[in-house]
């Protein structure tokens, strides 16, 4: 059916929220758009004026819309190569969604993107939009046509799979930029030591790059040997540079609210590392260098100043 001007703008006001909602239960921003676009096309194809409530109604679409992908994605992640990592969102991106809260900002952290893999997809439904939007049990019964006690039952398991043992820090933008600019230092530094003075000593070094870009297939552990493939990776040579097209500039940057390195060559995005900082020092480097997952970053970095460089012609 034809939507009426009204109609449109209903849904287009939605839409922020909507691509929030996505990316947290996809991990995807190519994917969260995909699915906010067939919710417009349910949408459009349905007697708009005879739903009460749209936000309701659209919620509910797209968070099915979401269960399936991520029901078929589980299968086509079993033959992706090697690690599979969520695609990182730079600072003031609007698909980050709302950050009023600590709890909205911890559930699009790098980390927690990171944990919500590993539940299920009702889990991740229902953590997504109790922490994230607040949404109510009742409502998320609704929407997932599931009973208040269940979807209770279910945020209660979602929350203590996400909950770890470390206590997570928050940190403002300064901070973020200190971090980064030490762990640059003592990375660009030639020596494991200053590496492992960051580190903690069940640190983890983990990259997605897809099969496209070469990347270990398990993670690196531990202090020092997270601190040797650090000093590895930011050891200058040619055959790296010809990897990546060029020398590229390594700037402090957040992505997903938390620290991180941004690589660029020519304007282009070739890599984003999201460093996972805690009281006792770095527990977690993510670095995520499959180009298919770079293009948004690659379009807000060109669309943004994010200053100068804190290491020029790097590699």
């Amino acid at each position: 059916m034809a939507l009426t001007f009204d109609d449109v703008d209903r849904f287009e006001a939605a839409r922020p929220r909507l691509e929030a909602i996505a990316y947290r239960m996809l991990g995807s921003a190519s994917e969260a758009e995909d699915a906010v676009q067939e919710t417009y096309l349910r949408w459009q194809a349905t007697d708009a004026g005879r739903i009460e409530v749209p936000e309701a109604w659209l919620t509910k679409v797209l968070t099915n819309l979401c269960l399936n992908q991520l029901t078929s994605a589980r299968a086509r992640r079993e033959t992706y190569v090697g690690q599979w990592l969520p695609e990182p969102l730079l600072d003031g991106d609007p698909m980050l969604g709302p950050a009023e809260t600590a709890e909205q900002r911890e559930s699009v952290s790098y980390a927690v993107m990171v944990l919500l893999e590993r539940l299920s997809p009702n889990e991740r439904a229902v953590y997504v939009l109790r922490e994230a939007f607040a949404y109510s049990h009742r409502e998320i019964a609704d929407i997932l046509d599931l009973s208040e006690a269940a979807s209770q039952q279910i945020f209660h398991r979602a929350k203590k799979h996400v909950a770890q043992g470390r206590a997570r820090v928050e940190i403002d933008e300064t901070a973020a930029r200190r971090i980064v600019e030490e762990f640059l230092a003592a990375a660009t530094s030639g020596e494991t030591q200053p590496l492992i003075k960051l580190l903690t000593s069940d640190a983890i070094a983990v990259g997605d790059g897809g099969g496209k870009v070469p990347a270990r297939a398990s993670a690196f552990e531990g202090a020092r040997t997270v601190a040797k493939f650090l000093r590895g990776l930011f050891k200058p040579a040619q055959a790296k540079r010809d990897l990546i097209g060029g020398s590229p500039d390594l700037y402090a940057a957040t992505a997903n609210g938390g620290p991180a390195v941004v690589v660029v060559v020519d304007g282009r995005v070739v890599g984003v590392m999201c460093l996972e900082p805690t009281q006792e020092g770095i527990v977690a480097v993510r670095s995520q260098v499959n180009p298919d997952k770079l293009e948004r970053a690659t379009e807000r970095w060109t669309a943004g100043d994010f200053g100068p460089p804190v290491v020029a012609g790097a590699l």
